[in-house]
């Protein structure tokens, strides 16, 4: 089962190459492949090819069912598809059908069994298939990216307060939690047709939403753990931060379709939170969906900090205060913080995996310990 799982996250990482592919090329660095079509795509293939079939893959293993897995099937080939030289209406094609079979999943887990988290991460969902309607439509990305937003922060936000009400959450806490979430949707589709009004709905929605989850997150509890929690709870309480810088670009500078601060509203999103939240939830999510060990090392916390240090390093320095150097720098360490984050969760994946299979040594004769110290 876990094999098969992982045929279908093949898509996904290569959607995550061509991404930083892309990225490369719109640095204006040196890339691997040097092809036109992967700056047009980068956006709706790192959103919807690679994390999109991540979250549809998870949630296709909680449904339980084989229908299910068609999301992922069709997102990882869709996002296969936008890399190819064929015309990209059929990719668009294959983007929008996972993303309803993503809908339809959240359906039937609603009625399994209903609550305002899964409500929550649904609305998400719409967002997703909205998204690729709407470039499939002819939309671009600077247009879309309210709903792009919308689709990974309300599924993680979703993630997040199911995990809260551990904690016996207050009923007026998930009140206010899916006011905050509605307003998200409200702004991203508000921002389609009115861009002022939607633009700065979002915002402040965003901001009110960090300020929840940084008072009501358990990660605020964890992070005095260590091992696994507190790594988790740095990533998530970095990834937060990000978000409601994104969300006071936004209520602050209104639509932005260009320019060094368009940069910065995404790389604050997509990197600064959406990759932060894969890092942290990766050892306990991916062991679950591909039945593979992913145990905590210490060393995952060095493509974190890269990623953080150099995201505030393009965003901070060369974004917001114009250094192009910095920017230029930052957004070359962002790839490679995500690079080595994925060489060290395989590396520590396969060991660990190998380490099961052999399984612990025999005791030699010589360090068998003496009845008196088994007793004990």
């Amino acid at each position: 089962t876990g094999a098969r799982r992982a045929v279908l996250l093949l898509p996904a990482g290569l959607a995550l190459l061509a991404g930083l592919d892309a990225a490369l090329l719109l640095l204006g660095l040196p890339a691997p492949v040097d092809a036109d079509r992967l700056p047009r795509v980068h956006g709706v293939l790192l959103v919807l090819g690679f994390a999109g079939t991540l979250v549809s893959l998870e949630r296709a293993v909680a449904l339980g069912a084989r229908w299910g897995y068609l999301s992922p099937a069709c997102l990882g080939a869709g996002g296969l598809l936008l890399i190819t030289p064929g015309g990209l209406r059929p990719g668009g094609l294959l983007l929008v059908a996972g993303a309803a079979v993503l809908l339809a999943v959240y359906v039937r887990l609603w009625r399994r069994q209903p609550g305002p988290a899964l409500a929550v991460q649904a609305g998400g969902a719409v967002a997703a298939l909205g998204a690729a309607l709407l470039w499939l439509g002819g939309l671009d990305v600077p247009r879309l990216l309210p709903w792009l937003t919308a689709f990974l922060v309300l599924t993680i936000a979703g993630e997040r307060l199911e995990l809260s009400r551990v904690g016996l959450l207050p009923p007026r806490a998930e009140h206010a939690f899916l006011a905050c979430s509605g307003a998200v949707l409200a702004g991203a589709v508000a921002a389609l047709l009115w861009p002022a009004a939607g633009t700065l709905l979002l915002g402040a929605a965003l901001l009110a939403l960090v300020g929840w989850l940084t008072a009501y997150d358990v990660a605020r509890r964890t992070l005095r753990s260590t091992g696994l929690p507190r790594f988790g709870a740095a990533c998530l309480l970095a990834g937060y931060a990000w978000l409601g810088l994104a969300g006071a670009l936004w209520l602050v500078y209104g639509p932005i379709a260009g320019g060094p601060r368009y940069d910065a509203v995404v790389h604050c999103v997509f990197l600064g939170f959406v990759l932060s939240m894969i890092m942290a939830h990766a050892p306990v999510i991916l062991p679950a969906v591909l039945r593979r060990p992913l145990p905590y090392h210490p060393a995952l916390a060095v493509p974190a900090w890269l990623l953080h240090l150099s995201l505030a390093l393009r965003v901070l320095m060369g974004d917001l205060r114009g250094v192009e150097w910095a920017w230029r720098l930052g957004g070359a360490l962002n790839i490679a913080a995500v690079l080595l984050f994925a060489a060290v969760a395989v590396s520590s994946s396969v060991a660990a995996a190998r380490r099961s299979r052999t399984g612990p040594p025999e005791p030699s004769a010589s360090s068998a310990p003496s009845a008196p110290e088994v007793s004990r």
